[in-house]
């Protein structure tokens, strides 16, 4: 167990606000020592539910491939410890992987997503506004690949409250899509009660989770609970013109808090954060139930702090 990497809930990264700063290029992608593990799961969920992981327009093949080509020059570049480039295929060091990428099929961005820890989407341009175009999603934070595919931003972000088609937000993310011109990251936070990548969630589910008045964790402790941190990066592709969203996930047990040597500020600015969230965003978190307990405990580790 390691401390965590972003800790996006000490008040750094307001949740439901849009938050984009300006990213190094060299930091686009993240890379630890969980990367065997997170390899490991796509490939489970690539050979059990393909439809589920990953979606493409007829049309985008070009523009999968712009990104694995981007890819594969960025990591051998910055990892060379770990990504070589031998006879057409990336090999991954201490994986025992090696993926064809100068003959990577139909399907590139499948072969792109098999060399890194993040979910990689495509976002194109229509007559309706920036849509989700292509994708590989095996680790979605609550929401279904297949549900928003080929929709608009705005509808994408229906159930997030204040960000649905018709709202600034909506107004505001459709002309800093059209405006790109940097790489740029956003932070976000959500609280679940294991320590699943894969954690899908319907708009039908999510309706039925907000009415919900039952605990989202078993048993009492809620410090057995896991901290879902997303980090995001968008940059827009110079060929294409499409936009390349990526986002990489952080699972951290509630409890690593307790021995990080900042963890009273960050357990006073988490609390301050689950406590400024209003019914319809508690709702949207699935927190209506569990926000007292685990401010809580919150509060128990800032005093033992």
């Amino acid at each position: 167990m390691t401390d965590p990497t972003h800790t996006p809930y000490d008040g750094s990264s307001k949740p439901f606000a849009i938050g984009l700063k300006q990213a190094e290029p060299r930091d686009w992608i993240e890379l630890d020592g969980h990367l065997e593990a997170y390899l490991a799961e796509k490939d489970r969920l690539y050979a059990e539910i393909p439809d589920k992981v990953f979606v493409a327009e007829p049309g985008t093949k070009q523009s999968q491939r712009e990104v694995l080509d981007l890819l594969v020059a960025h990591l051998t570049e910055r990892f060379p410890e770990t990504y070589r480039i031998e006879e057409g295929r990336c090999s991954i060091a201490g994986t025992g992987r090696s993926i064809d990428v100068q003959n990577p099929g139909d399907s590139p961005l499948v072969a792109a997503s098999k060399l890194v820890q993040e979910d990689l989407i495509l976002m194109r341009r229509g007559d309706d506004g920036w849509r989700l175009a292509a994708g590989s999603l095996c680790f979605p934070s609550s929401w279904r690949l297949t549900e928003k595919f080929g929709q608009p931003i705005d509808k994408i972000h229906g159930p997030v409250p204040d960000f649905g088609p018709g709202t600034r937000m909506a107004e505001l993310i459709a002309r800093m899509f059209d405006k790109l011109a940097v790489l740029v990251e956003r932070f976000n936070w959500s609280i679940q009660a294991d320590g699943s990548l894969y954690h899908p969630l319907s708009d039908r589910q999510r309706l039925a989770r907000s009415a919900e008045t039952e605990s989202t964790f078993p048993g009492a402790d809620v410090a057995h609970a896991f901290i879902r941190v997303e980090r995001q990066t968008l940059r827009k592709l110079p060929v294409s013109g499409d936009i390349l969203f990526t986002i990489r996930i952080h699972l951290d047990p509630l409890a690593v808090l307790a021995r990080h040597e900042d963890r009273p500020r960050l357990a006073a600015s988490f609390a301050d954060q689950l406590m400024s969230l209003d019914r319809q965003q508690l709702d949207y978190k699935g927190l209506v139930a569990d926000r007292d307990r685990l401010v809580g405990f919150l509060s128990e580790m800032k005093k033992a702090g």
